[in-house]
Parts: structure tokens; sequence; C-alpha cells
């Protein structure tokens, strides 16, 4: 009888130790699943922050443009540009477009780049 409980507890020992390892293996797992997850989350987090950083750097040159086009000096320019007006003593010159200039251009003779004639044929030429 003391046999078959010792044989029931070397059992029950091993079961529990089989378990035991089991468990610390699943344990395991589960930590290094958790720590891929968490190490994931921190790139998409870091993604993010270098997305808000851009964006921020994208309004603040648009909070400058604003700023400067709401300046009297641009305003002024874009009269003047657009509008065609002008201060006192000051002359506008209105230019036509490309295409008429090209047209209106004088034209540019291309001379081609041609070699001297050799001395034999200067000579031909002079006794001939």
């Amino acid at each position: 009888m003391l046999k078959i409980l010792e044989k029931a507890k070397t059992k029950v020992k091993k079961l529990v130790g089989l378990a035991t390892w089991i468990l610390v293996v699943l344990l395991l797992i589960s930590t290094v699943k958790n720590f891929s997850r968490v190490h994931g989350v921190n790139e998409a987090v870091q993604k993010e922050k270098e997305k808000i950083d851009k964006i921020r750097q994208e309004n603040e040159e648009l909070t400058a443009k604003i700023a400067q086009t709401q300046g009297a000096f641009y305003i002024e320019k874009q009269i003047r540009d657009k509008l065609g007006m002008a201060k006192a003593g000051e002359s506008i010159v209105v230019l036509p477009e490309a295409e008429i200039l090209r047209k209106l251009a004088p034209k540019v003779l291309v001379e081609e780049n041609t070699l001297p004639d050799p001395n034999w044929k200067k000579w031909m030429k002079l006794f001939l």
C-alpha cells in the first residue's frame, strides 16, 4: 500500500512539475507577444509624432504666408501687378505675351560651323 501511495505521489509530482513547465512556457510566449505588440505600438506612436511635427511645421509656414499676404506691402504689390496701377510719377509698361514677342523679335541667323578649306584647295582656286 505504501508503494502505491509513493508511486501516486511521484506521479502527482511529475504532473505538477510538467504543468508548471507548461505554464512557464505559456507565460513566456505571452510575454514575448506582449513585448512585440508594445514595440509595434511604440513605432506607430513615433510615426504619428513625426506626422504631427510635419503638420506643425506646415502650419507655421502657412501662418507666416498669411501674415505676409495681409501686410500692406504685399497688398500694394498685388494691386500694382494684377490691376496695373502705379504710384504718382511711375509709368507702367505692358508687354505682350511671349508668343507675340517671339514673332516680333528679329530672326537670329545661325551660321553653320564649317572648317576652312585645306591649303591645296586654296592653291587650286588661286591658280585655276
